[in-house]
């Protein structure tokens, strides 16, 4: 048997179900080699999942459930020739194909969200996206349209989605007869795992009648997580394989948008709050920021859905189209509205040939932000403690 050592430092954060990973040499012969992660400390295995990247090396990602500030953790890996025992789908988060035709994701069994994509669907959008008890934290409508109390407003406003209403003169926002649409072509992935879950998926943004303008990959990986803590990384990966494209400046458009659910809206008592501490629409909207977050009371209890901004996004800290009535989305080209500079001034554009890849995360949680622990899950998600190889 052969093994690594690791150390965890968790740095100046507590870190509470913070995902992790580390590259390692494989040993040699490791085909058909199954990994275990030991915490040295309590012998225990750790849920644990080997990713292997296009060179060769290994990726193993899993968990961290708790470590105070300034601690440490000591793990080895172990590599045996076994099979995985990890079958359990309770303790997996799996992905599968629905009844409906949609991508279901069950961690822990627990349905979380659905993929919609199929072409009667103007783009593809998640949906229900629950949280702590089966909470819905966004919107039913327009895809369920009789749920009592709930708006019907906006109904290209699809739950959590990814849109922009100017590539390139096309509008890919709204929903109205002229609009162009995102086309699901394949999926290369699908992905089940004890830590994660997920898919990798293509997609072609094209013009009304059809003419292809942009392609996309879209990434979605939901970890392992309690409900009253999910995260779901999102990747939005654009290239540019018809000629150049232009992002236009417009508000209308968000890499990652959100509408909560209705009994969250701050008109009926929620609250929107970003990491600069600026407080509802009057105070957010438009403005830049790290993070915006969007909580509120759904069925007797107060939840929130956050949305991380990642340093390596295209004008990190990016703008926030942030609403009183229930919208939350990240939104870095619509600058001559957010800031009333001059038009245009947002545009961007992709070089033929070029890719421009957005990262997100979205962390749903309980309570408001200090309650839900908003500061702290950025923190792990942009300065993840630091994971040390100390050899064999």
């Amino acid at each position: 048997m052969e093994y690594v050592r690791l150390l965890v430092d968790a740095g100046s954060h507590e870190r509470r179900f913070c995902p992790v990973h580390v590259d390692i040499e494989p040993p040699g012969g490791h085909e058909g080699l199954t990994a275990s992660l030991v915490e040295d400390e309590t012998e225990t295995v750790v849920p644990s999942q080997l990713e292997t990247l296009r060179d060769g090396t290994l990726r193993i990602h899993w968990i961290i459930k708790s470590i105070e500030k300034g601690k440490q953790k000591r793990y080895t890996i172990r590599f045996e020739d076994k099979p995985d025992e990890t079958s359990d789908s309770s303790s997996l988060v799996e992905v599968k194909e629905e009844p409906d035709g949609s991508i279901g994701i069950y961690p822990g069994g627990m349905l979380f969200t659905r993929y919609h994509y199929k072409r009667d669907f103007v783009r593809p959008f998640l949906h229900p996206v629950l949280g702590l008890g089966g909470r819905s934290v966004t919107r039913n409508y327009p895809m369920v349209p009789d749920v009592p109390d709930e708006t019907k407003d906006h109904p290209h406003h699809r739950s959590v989605w990814t849109a922009h209403g100017d590539v390139n003169g096309v509008d890919d926002w709204s929903e109205f007869p002229e609009c162009g649409k995102i086309v699901h072509r394949e999926f290369k992935r699908l992905m089940s795992g004890p830590v994660y879950g997920g898919f990798i998926a293509l997609n072609n943004w094209v013009s009304n009648d059809g003419v292809k303008v942009v392609e996309e990959e879209r990434r979605v990986k939901v970890y392992n997580t309690p409900d009253y803590a999910r995260i779901m990384d999102v990747e939005v990966i654009f290239k540019a394989t018809e000629g150049d494209v232009t992002f236009g400046d417009t508000k209308e458009g968000g890499i990652l948008s959100v509408r909560v659910a209705s009994s969250m809206d701050v008109v009926r008592g929620g609250r929107i709050e970003n990491s600069y501490g600026a407080i509802n629409e009057e105070e957010a909207w438009g403005r830049r920021a790290q993070w915006c977050d969007y909580s509120g009371p759904v069925k007797g209890l107060w939840v929130g859905l956050a949305i991380f901004d990642h340093p390596k996004n295209l004008r990190h800290p990016t703008y926030w189209h942030a609403r009183n009535y229930g919208l939350m989305t990240a939104n870095p080209f619509g600058i001559s509205y957010f800031t009333g500079g001059p038009k245009k001034i947002g545009d961007y554009r992709l070089e033929a040939g070029g890719t421009l890849h957005f990262r997100y995360r979205l962390f749903i949680h309980k309570g408001n932000v200090e309650e839900g622990g908003v500061r702290e899950a950025y923190h792990n998600y942009v300065n993840p403690p630091r994971v040390t190889v100390k050899g064999s």
